[in-house]
């Protein structure tokens, strides 16, 4: 089979899974690009992304431009004469940029296109109660998300399961994805097909720090998949009053009952057993949470925390 010379665009550990991918097969990396260092935390410590650490411990040759317009840079990167771009979680990228390998640029997006373009396509698809979800290679053109796509698998959604753990194994699936793809343009066997016409494709936007609140008016099932959508980041959150003092929760896990019930929405009752938190057709149950200042734990570590538990109340 035909090898061919790749250039690998990419940043977080979803990506780095796929670069590894196509580092053990028998195409050839010759490029990296990814994001600038970044320093963060208290003491201001510098952080390499994951994408960057691997080309590194396996010696590949990486770049990580402050503007993917700049000239020394394209030219750089034109001397490589790729025959592809493959890219991953990253930025947005200039036509003059991703118009330039021969067989084109394409990107892996973690969703069924064209639902859930966008930044966040498997958070909103668990937090929708999607049953099936999957990932899709798509030529980059100038729309986000809408180029010919090349190849799409499907993958199932279990009812429990979180945002992480469905990213861990799209992440997998993914990286197989993009070799699929690679090996099917090597040979010209890929037959690229447009992005079907839908009139409300589903979005998944970018997700904001006010957009984590729990909504308790919300029926008990919507607000279990909201829950598990966020979780485990950026994690949903409520507020609770501890004596005179307000505080965020963090809600990572629970479960959820369908009841008739005479209380309202966002009503809390909590003893040394249990913490129910009562919704617009029955009750949530929290399993995994964070206090305010607190690490994460499990409820009955919460629970042990708090000698009287008559001062703790939704507000």
């Amino acid at each position: 089979m035909k090898s061919l010379k790749i250039i690998f665009f990419g940043t977080p550990e979803f990506a780095k899974t796929s670069l590894q991918a196509i580092h053990q097969s028998h195409h050839e990396v010759v490029g990296v690009v990814t994001v600038a260092d970044k320093a963060s935390g208290r003491g201001q410590k510098i952080n390499q992304s994951a994408v960057k650490v691997f080309a590194v411990e396996n010696e590949l040759p990486f770049f990580q431009p402050e503007k993917l317009r700049d000239p020394e840079f394209l030219e750089e990167i034109a001397k490589l004469n790729a025959d592809v771009f493959v890219v991953v979680a990253f930025r947005m990228m200039p036509k003059i940029l991703f118009e330039m390998p021969e067989l084109g640029t394409f990107n892996l997006h973690a969703s069924l296109l064209p639902d859930y373009r966008g930044a966040a396509p498997i958070n909103y698809a668990v937090i929708n109660g999607e049953k099936k979800t999957g990932a899709t290679t798509f030529f980059i053109n100038e729309k986000i998300d809408e180029g010919n796509i090349l190849l799409q698998n499907e993958i199932a959604i279990s009812p429990n399961e979180n945002a992480g753990e469905l990213h861990d194994r799209l992440m997998e699936m993914g990286a197989k994805l993009v070799v699929d793809t690679l090996n099917g343009l090597a040979e010209n066997s890929i037959k690229e097909q447009p992005q079907p016409t839908v009139e409300h494709p589903k979005n998944a936007f970018k997700i904001f720090k006010e957009d984590t609140r729990i909504d308790w008016n919300q029926n008990s099932e919507i607000v279990h998949n909201f829950i598990r959508g966020m979780s485990p980041y950026p994690a949903a959150f409520t507020s609770i009053k501890i004596g005179e003092d307000e505080k965020v929760l963090k809600i990572f896990k629970g479960s959820f009952e369908k009841s008739e019930q005479d209380k309202l929405p966002g009503t809390l009752e909590i003893d040394k057993h249990q913490f129910k938190i009562f919704t617009k057709n029955g009750l949530y149950l929290p399993e995994e949470v964070q206090l305010e200042g607190k690490k994460r734990m499990s409820l009955k570590d919460f629970l042990n925390g708090f000698q009287h538990f008559d001062h703790i109340s939704m507000f």
